[in-house]
C-alpha cells in the first residue's frame, strides 16, 4: 500500500482498483497520501541544453532555502478511561513545502494542515512564522498557505514542465525526511503516468513515480528536474511492512500544481470537472459480449441523479453476467470513446474529464445493446 509521508508527533505538546465518483470517478490502487500571482512555467527541462544544468551541489544552494518545514498542530480528544478523564493533547505533523511566490504563498499537501488547528512555517535560517492556510484541496492532496515573512526570507521555486519528463530523467527531493530538515537525495524518474489516491478517495492521474528517497517528512516538497526546477509535489511512497523509502516514491506533477496553487491564490478553493458517472473496466475478451462489439471501454454501473451525464441520457447497467469467469455489468452504457479517443480503463476516462474545465462539452461514444452512439455532455463542477 502507499503510505503518507508526513510525521505525525505526540507526547511534548500534551495538555489503494474499483471506481468510485469523481471527476468521473475512476479507479486506481488503493494509497494513502504522504506527507505574485501564480507561479511562473519556464521551458521545459527536455528542451535546455544539458551544460545548461547545474551540478546538484549549485543546485541545492539556489533551491534549499526555499525550502521550508511546516509544523501543523491539532487538538484531539482523548477518551475517557477507567483512570482518567476525557481530555485532550495537541497532535503536531511535520511536512515540507516550497515557497512559489514573493506573497509568502507556499505550496505543500493537504493532508499536511488538514485539520490544524495551527501552522508554522520553518525557513533555512531557523527562523519561524506563523501560517494561514489560503486555500486546500483534498481531491488533488495539495494546499496553499502564506506567511507574512520578510523579503529576504523567500526564495521562489520555478515550475517546470512535468509533461515533458521521461522515464530515466535525473531527479532530486528536498524535504525534511524523519524532522532533518531539507534534506536532499537523488535518483531518476522510474515511470510517468501512474494513479494514485487522493485523501478523500479520488483518483490522482499522471503521478511521477521515482526512486530518489522520500520519506515521512518529505510530505509537500518539491521533487526537481536537472535544471532544478519544481516537476513535482512528492506526497506518497510504497510500502509493505515498513515505514521507510523502498526506493517507490510518488510525485503529484507540476502541471497540475502550478493549476491548482493558481485556484486556490485566486478563489481558495478547486473547481474540479464532473460528470458524475461510476464505471467498471470491462475486461478484454467480453467486450463483444458487454456491447456488442469488440471495442473494450468502461460500462457504467451507475449515474448520479442531475448529473451531467443523467441529463445527457447515459444510462447504468441493469445486470450481471458471468462469462469466462469475468463478472460483467450489461445492459446499460459502455463508454467507450471521449472526443473522439479511446476510452479502455475507468483512469482513462477520469484523466480525461480530470483534463478539462467545469462548462466544458465532450463528445462521448457509447454503446448500448449493440448500438452506437455520441451524445454531448456538459461537464458540471463536482459536488462537495
Amino acid at each position: 500500500m502507499q503510505r503518507t509521508v508526513s510525521i505525525a508527533l505526540t507526547a511534548a505538546l500534551c495538555g489503494g482498483a474499483a471506481g468510485g465518483i469523481a471527476g468521473l470517478v475512476a479507479g486506481g490502487d488503493a494509497t494513502t497520501p504522504v506527507a505574485g500571482h501564480g507561479p511562473a512555467l519556464t521551458q521545459s527541462a527536455q528542451a535546455a541544453s544539458t551544460a545548461d544544468a547545474p551540478t546538484p551541489a549549485a543546485m541545492y544552494r539556489r533551491d534549499a532555502p526555499g525550502v521550508v518545514v511546516i509544523t501543523a498542530t491539532e487538538t484531539k480528544r482523548v477518551a475517557p478511561s477507567i483512570f482518567t478523564p476525557s481530555s485532550t493533547e495537541k497532535v503536531q505533523s511535520l511536512g515540507s513545502g516550497f515557497v512559489i511566490d514573493r506573497k509568502g504563498d507556499i505550496v505543500t499537501n493537504d493532508h499536511v494542515v488538514a485539520g490544524a488547528s495551527g501552522i508554522r512555517v520553518g525557513f533555512s535560517g531557523g527562523t519561524k512564522y506563523p501560517a494561514k492556510v489560503v486555500g486546500a484541496d483534498a481531491s488533488s492532496d495539495l494546499a496553499v498557505v502564506r506567511v507574512d515573512a520578510p523579503p529576504s526570507a523567500l526564495h521562489p521555486l520555478t515550475f517546470d514542465d512535468s509533461g515533458a519528463t521521461q522515464v530515466g530523467d535525473p531527479v532530486y527531493a528536498i524535504g525534511n525526511p524523519f524532522g532533518l530538515d531539507r534534506t536532499m537525495t537523488a535518483g531518476i524518474v522510474s515511470a510517468t503516468g501512474r494513479d494514485i489516491q487522493a485523501p478523500d478517495g479520488l483518483t490522482i492521474p499522471n503521478a511521477i513515480q521515482t526512486d530518489a528517497p522520500i520519506n515521512h517528512g518529505n510530505s509537500g516538497g518539491p521533487l526537481l528536474d536537472g535544471l532544478g526546477h519544481v516537476i513535482g509535489v512528492n506526497a506518497q511512497i510504497q510500502g509493505g511492512t515498513v515505514d521507510a523509502n523502498v526506493g517507490v516514491g510518488f510525485a503529484i506533477p507540476s502541471a497540475a500544481a502550478r493549476s491548482i496553487a493558481q485556484q486556490l491564490i485566486a478563489k481558495g478553493h478547486v473547481e474540479h470537472s464532473w460528470i458524475g458517472v461510476q464505471v467498471e473496466t470491462i475486461p478484454a475478451g467480453v467486450s463483444t459480449l458487454v456491447h456488442g462489439t469488440p471495442r473494450q471501454g468502461v460500462a457504467i454501473a451507475r449515474v448520479v441523479k442531475g448529473s451531467p451525464a443523467a441529463r445527457a441520457g447515459l444510462r447504468p447497467a441493469t445486470h450481471q453476467v458471468t462469462a469466462d469467469g469475468e463478472t460483467v455489468l450489461v445492459g446499460g452504457d459502455s463508454i467507450v470513446r471521449l472526443d473522439g479517443k479511446p476510452i479502455d480503463t475507468g483512469a482513462q476516462l477520469a484523466d480525461a474529464v480530470a483534463r478539462r474545465k467545469p462548462g466544458d462539452r465532450i463528445s462521448v461514444e457509447a454503446v448500448r445493446g449493440g448500438h452506437s452512439r455520441v451524445v454531448q455532455v456538459t461537464l458540471g463542477d463536482m459536488p462537495t
